[in-house]
């Protein structure tokens, strides 16, 4: 299979790591959005072929898949542009930042009959997949998840400390992943949503802090705190309260509620979560089947961003 990646930055780097990973797959081509950087990455990972012009990469001779990591703001018009190329795509989270842009999105899969997944990774960690699976097994019921998500970002800069074009914020990014894992996890979406932000920062325009708290209809509680503004331990940590157990999630590592470090190298083929969404893509490609975190599947995590977003009076970002 050949894929194409889009967006050269810290998040595009993680998919070529992951992809290294996964037999008879290529990836013929890199648009990014600066020259020297995309040069550079091109040339790391022997990506034949790079670009800053989407539309040179989606002329690539058999070019089958692309997967957006590039900015937000620029999601839908380049994964638009993919599917209506015939390419199939894989939008890193989120989508975008906005329901109607996610929408549209969902019309122009339909309209192209390509495959569209979200790269939503949180259902793919292998951590929140044991978890999960003890839902289904109807081992576990959440009561309550307790999540925290810190960064130290008071300057424009991506994870790996490079400057950025784009703004980040808390809401359409960060909490996407919370508020997509809390509803995938209970299969129920929020009935009660309700969002608090602090001060807007002067130069970037963004909250820096933020609490949201959702309920669904089974009584299951999702208490989520962000920050921009935390000098300390970095990163989402998850607590898990149920009626038969308590897990601490951090990325792809779980533990016990007495932080006893669980054995998780039967959950799935990879440790690695952006590995497994990656593997899941192309399988879907392959099998012509839904992709697990589908466009479809994680459009009512949007729709409660749209509601939290319109309690805040849409000031969430620049």
């Amino acid at each position: 299979m050949n894929v194409a990646l889009a967006g050269q930055g810290a998040f595009g780097v993680k998919h070529l790591e992951a992809i290294r990973n996964i037999p008879d797959v290529r990836v013929i081509s890199l648009t990014g959005g600066r020259p020297e950087t995309t040069a550079e990455v091109a040339r790391t990972y022997a990506i034949p072929h790079w670009t800053t012009d989407l539309a040179q990469t989606l002329a690539q001779p058999g070019l089958d898949a692309v997967i957006i990591a590039s900015p937000t703001q620029i999601h839908r018009a380049q994964a638009a542009a993919c599917m209506r190329a015939g390419k199939h795509v894989l939008i890193e989270i989120p989508v975008a930042d906005s329901l109607a842009d996610v929408e549209e999105l969902l019309r122009v899969e339909r309209e192209t009959g390509v495959i569209a997944m979200a790269g939503h990774v949180r259902r793919f960690n292998p951590s929140h997949q044991y978890v999960h699976n003890l839902i289904l097994d109807g081992k576990l019921a959440i009561q309550q998840m307790d999540v925290q998500t810190y960064f130290l970002r008071r300057t424009n800069t991506n994870a790996l400390g490079q400057a950025r074009s784009w703004t980040d914020h808390l809401l359409w990014h960060h909490a996407c992943h919370t508020v997509d894992l809390f509803q995938w996890q209970t299969g129920e979406t929020a009935e009660i949503a309700n969002a608090v932000q602090g001060p807007i920062h002067p130069t970037l325009g963004i909250a820096m802090d933020m609490s949201i708290q959702l309920r669904v209809p089974s009584g299951a509680i999702l208490t989520l705190s962000l920050s921009f503004n935390n000098d300390g331990p970095l990163g989402s940590y998850f607590r898990y309260i149920g009626d038969t157990g308590t897990y601490l999630a951090y990325y792809d590592d779980l533990s016990d509620g007495k932080n006893n470090k669980l054995d998780l190298s039967h959950v799935d083929v990879s440790m690695n979560g952006i590995e497994l969404e990656d593997r899941e893509f192309f399988a879907a490609i392959r099998e012509r089947r839904e992709p697990k975190s589908s466009l479809a599947q994680t459009l009512s995590a949007y729709a409660t961003l749209d509601r939290l977003e319109h309690q805040l009076g849409r000031v969430v970002a620049a």
